[in-house]
C-alpha cells in the first residue's frame, strides 16, 4: 500500500471523542433506540487527553447509558474497523480502560445485563432528607422536580454520589472528585418525579450540588458551593434556578452562616447567580431604585449580607445588574455615571499594580530609569482595555436584566432578623 494510501486509510481510523461519545438517561427500553435520548458532553479532554481524539477505530460510537434514577451504568463501543499493529503497524487507543477508571465499580459491559438492572429504578427513592419541590411548565407540560439534602450517613448514598459525580468529567472544566470522607461536605441532589404508564411512581436524576462548610472564626462556618451540575436534558427550564435557591434556603436563616461563596463559578453559573441573587436583593428596601443610583453603599453590603449571607464583592456586583436596570440608558447624563461608577470598580486592580510600581520605583530610585520599565499601558492603551471591558461585564448584566424581565416568577428567599 502506498504512504498516501496508508495515511488516506490511518486518517479513517481518527475519532473526535466528543462526537463519538452518547450519553442516555434510561427510563425505558424504549430509549436504548430513541435518538431524542442521546445528549453528547461539552469536553472530554480530561478522560481521552488535551486533543479530544481517540484512535484505532473507524466509525467508532461510545456508549455510556445510565438508569435514569439510580444511574446503574452501560459501557459500551461500537465501530466497523480496529487498526492493528500487524496491518497497520500502530495500536488502537484503549477506550474501555479510559473511561472505566473514571467510572464507579460495577459497570455493565452487556445491554443483557444493564436491561435486568433497569428493574431497580422502581424501587429507587432519593437519599436524604427532601427540602424543596417544585413544578415547572415545559411547553404545557407540568413537569415536578424534587430537591434532597444528603450526606454520606445515608446508606446507599455513597455508592449513588459515585456514579452521578462522573458527569463532571464532561460537562466541568478541570473537574475534581471531591473527598467523600470528609464529612463537611454537604450534597444537594434534584430529580424529577414522574409515574410511568404502569402507574408506577419514580425519580429520575436531573443535578446535584455539593457544598462544603469551612470553619469561619471564631465559632461560624462559610458554606462554600464546589460543585453545580444540571445534566443536558434538564438544562434551560429553570431546574438550576430552583436548585440554587434551595441551597440558599438551608443557609440563609442560619445565625452561625457568615456567607455563602463559591468555588471558582464558570461563566454560565456566576450568570445563574447573578440572577438569583439579583432576584432576592430587588426585595430588600437598600436596593430600591432611589438608593441604587446614589452609588453602592455599606447599607447595601450589610443588608444583602445579613439577610442573603451574600458576600460583599457578590453584593456590588449585584448592585451593579439592578442599578443597569433602574438607568435610564436613552438619558446620556444618567447612563455616563452609571459607566464612570462600573469603571472604577474595573479600574481598581490597575489603580493598585500602579501603587505597586510606585513603590519599586521609589526603592529603585538609584537606578538608571532606561534601563527599567514597569510594563504598565500607557493611559491611552488602559482607557481602550477599560472600555473593552466595561462593554463585557455590560453584556453578561443584560443578559441577566432579560431574564429578570421574562424569566419566571421567583420567591425572595429572606430571612428577618
Amino acid at each position: 500500500m502506498e504512504d498516501s494510501a496508508i495515511m488516506t486509510h490511518l486518517k479513517r481510523l481518527v475519532a473526535d471523542g466528543n462526537e463519538a461519545l452518547e450519553f442516555r438517561l434510561i427510563r425505558d427500553p424504549d430509549d436504548l433506540n430513541s435518538d431524542k435520548a442521546i445528549f453528547k458532553p461539552e469536553m472530554t479532554y480530561q478522560v481521552f487527553g488535551d486533543r479530544e481524539i481517540i484512535f484505532g477505530y473507524g466509525d467508532l460510537k461510545i456508549q455510556l447509558f445510565y438508569a435514569a434514577g439510580c444511574l446503574e451504568t452501560y459501557l459500551g463501543i461500537n465501530y466497523t474497523e480496529k487498526a492493528s499493529i500487524k496491518s497497520d503497524g500502530v495500536e488502537p487507543d484503549e477506550i474501555l480502560t479510559k473511561i472505566v477508571a473514571k467510572l464507579a465499580p460495577d459497570v455493565h459491559y452487556t445491554l443483557n445485563d444493564f436491561m435486568r438492572a433497569l428493574a431497580k429504578d422502581d424501587m429507587f427513592v432519593p437519599h436524604g432528607e427532601l427540602i424543596n419541590s417544585f413544578t415547572i411548565n415545559d411547553a404545557g407540560t407540568t413537569r415536578r422536580f424534587v430537591v434532597y439534602k444528603a450526606d454520606m450517613s445515608y446508606s446507599g448514598f455513597r455508592q449513588y454520589h459515585e456514579r452521578i459525580q462522573t458527569f463532571l468529567l464532561w460537562y466541568i472544566d478541570a473537574a475534581l472528585f471531591i473527598d467523600i470522607d470528609d464529612n463537611q461536605w454537604q450534597y444537594f441532589n434534584v430529580f424529577e418525579a414522574y409515574t410511568t404508564p404502569t402507574g408506577t411512581p419514580r425519580y429520575a436524576t436531573v443535578g446535584f450540588a455539593t457544598v462544603y462548610r469551612y470553619y469561619a472564626y471564631p465559632q461560624h462556618i462559610r458554606p462554600r458551593i464546589a460543585q453545580f451540575l444540571i445534566l443536558p436534558p434538564f438544562q434551560k427550564v429553570g431546574v438550576g434556578t430552583h436548585l440554587l435557591q434551595a441551597i440558599y434556603s438551608e443557609y440563609i436563616g442560619r445565625k452561625d452562616v457568615t456567607d455563602m461563596t463559591v468555588e471558582s463559578p464558570s461563566g454560565t453559573f456566576q450568570r445563574l447567580r447573578n440572577y438569583v441573587d439579583a432576584v432576592n436583593c430587588n426585595a430588600l428596601p437598600s436596593f430600591k431604585p432611589e438608593f441604587l443610583k446614589r452609588g453602592f453603599s455599606n447599607e447595601m453590603a450589610a443588608e444583602a449580607k445579613n439577610k442573603l449571607k451574600i458576600n460583599k464583592k457578590q453584593a456590588r456586583r449585584v448592585y451593579e445588574i439592578l442599578r443597569l436596570r433602574a438607568t435610564d440608558t436613552v438619558d446620556a447624563a444618567e447612563y455616563r455615571e452609571y459607566r464612570i461608577d462600573v469603571k472604577k470598580r474595573l479600574n481598581i486592580p490597575f489603580k493598585r499594580k500602579e501603587n505597586e510600581e510606585r513603590k519599586i520605583e521609589r526603592a529603585l530610585k538609584n537606578v538608571d530609569k532606561k534601563t527599567y520599565t514597569n510594563g504598565l499601558p500607557s493611559v491611552e492603551q488602559r482607557i481602550e482595555i477599560l472600555e473593552k471591558e466595561y462593554q463585557l461585564v455590560e453584556d453578561e448584566y443584560k443578559l441577566v436584566i432579560e431574564r429578570l424581565k421574562y424569566g419566571p416568577e421567583l420567591f425572595a428567599l429572606i430571612t428577618q432578623n
